[in-house]
């Protein structure tokens, strides 16, 4: 949209927002001549410019806009606005000098002009002092455009004036975040996008940048390494997208469960679009929280285990067991197979570990043979604080696959059963 304000003042301020023209598609409505429109509404479509001559009850396409307003702007695209002065007065206008600042609901920016002269300037007769500004918005809601022009008059007297240009700045995207916590200390996000702009929009990159505490793994591609989405990720109007993370502690937060407790500062997802004429807009969202982890006094991880072993021979396993309490521990160990009869393994384990002082952990070696195929869990580990005659049990803390005597192990893809559990 365009502005000119001369009155009494011997400049005249132009003002024009640049942005790229939209896509229409002529709208094609026609009646029999038999019907009460009869031929109007064919000589309207003969005489429309967007329809093409002996084709005019056929749609051609779409067809550019130009900007018909100023229009709204979309959280996290750029600004941009052609300013220009404009001396209409048959006399040289000194000591000119132009002001454009951008004003939201919290916060006023002063937008630099680059005219590529120093301020203040004399412009003579039709002289024109101009720049183009840019500003990428950050905030949503009313922005007014605030632009001064101050000039001194032929008598010697300063003179100014000022023009604003209020438009609105809205959200394009709803973005939703869903965490799942794992029973280890990997924590799942999911994320929905949704375009809530009045066009289409194409997803240039959502990435999870994470915080110096967590490392982060995206999942939104197959074994093979291609994206489980197409090469352009379009997304029409109120349409949505599902994005997938693993999110991991790093092993210093990991292994400090006070430290993994107040790790609560998962990330920022950072979202890159383009419109469907290629006009670029970014949103970052704020720093996303997990869920505070309420740990217990004590917490059981299975270290080193294999996840394929042979019917009737031993399978041994490593566990390490973390004080989270406040105080030390005198802790013994137990794993009973005999209160499970008839069960999938049998093998009972009983010793003293002895003192585990608060936040400190101990490593531990356990035994089972298991008598019976397929998969079988091993559960029912007891901890007993000595002193205080507590017991602790954990259930279906390890999972392993058995098979007979005659499988060569070495086939099979082995990999390390880590589970966490508190």
């Amino acid at each position: 949209m365009t502005a000119a304000e001369s009155g009494d003042h011997l400049l005249a301020l132009k003002v024009m927002r640049l942005t790229r023209p939209t896509l229409v598609t002529p709208r094609v409505v026609t009646a029999e001549a038999k019907d009460l429109p009869q031929n109007t509404l064919h000589k309207l479509l003969q005489e429309d410019a967007t329809t093409a001559r002996g084709m005019e009850t056929i749609a051609a396409g779409s067809f550019m806009l130009l900007p018909q307003s100023f229009g709204n702007i979309y959280l996290g695209e750029s600004f941009s606005s052609y300013i220009c002065v404009h001396n209409c007065t048959k006399y040289p206008v000194h000591n000119v000098t132009v002001k454009a600042d951008l004003q939201s609901t919290t916060s006023r920016i002063n937008l630099p002009m680059h005219v590529g002269k120093e301020l203040p300037v004399t412009l003579n007769p039709e002289d024109t002092l101009d720049d183009v500004i840019h500003h990428e918005v950050v905030e949503i809601g009313t922005h007014i455009l605030v632009c001064e022009v101050q000039y001194t008059t032929a008598a010697g007297l300063p003179a100014s004036f000022r023009k604003f240009f209020k438009f609105q700045v809205v959200k394009p995207l709803d973005v939703k975040t869903k965490f799942y916590n794992a029973e280890t200390d990997e924590v799942y996000l999911e994320a929905q996008i949704q375009n809530i702009t009045a066009g289409t929009i194409c997803l240039e990159k959502v990435e999870l940048e994470s915080s110096d505490k967590y490392t982060a793994t995206e999942l939104n591609s197959l074994a093979s390494g291609e994206s489980v989405f197409p090469a352009m990720k379009m997304l029409q109007p109120l349409n949505s997208c599902q994005f997938l993370y693993c999110i991991k502690p790093i092993p210093a937060v990991a292994d400090d469960p006070n430290a993994l407790r107040i790790a609560n500062d998962i990330g920022k997802l950072d979202i890159v679009w383009r419109s469907n004429l290629g006009e670029r807009g970014r949103l970052q969202t704020s720093q996303l929280q997990r869920s505070p982890i309420d740990f217990k006094d004590l917490r059981l991880s299975v270290i080193e285990a294999s996840s394929i072993v042979r019917i009737g021979s031993a399978f041994s396993f490593k566990c390490r067991i973390t004080n989270t309490s406040d105080q030390s521990m005198e802790l013994a160990v137990s794993l009973l197979a005999k209160a499970r009869q008839n069960g999938p393994y049998t093998g009972n384990t009983e010793y003293t570990l002895g003192s585990i002082a608060s936040g400190a952990f101990t490593d531990c070696s356990l035994t089972v043979f298991p008598v019976q195929l397929g998969l079988i869990t091993i559960t029912d580990l007891q901890l007993t604080d000595t002193f205080l005659k507590k017991t602790y049990k954990f259930e279906d803390f390890l999972q392993v696959f058995v098979v007979d005597t005659t499988y060569d192990l070495e086939s099979f893809n082995i990999d390390e059963n880590v589970q966490y559990y508190d």
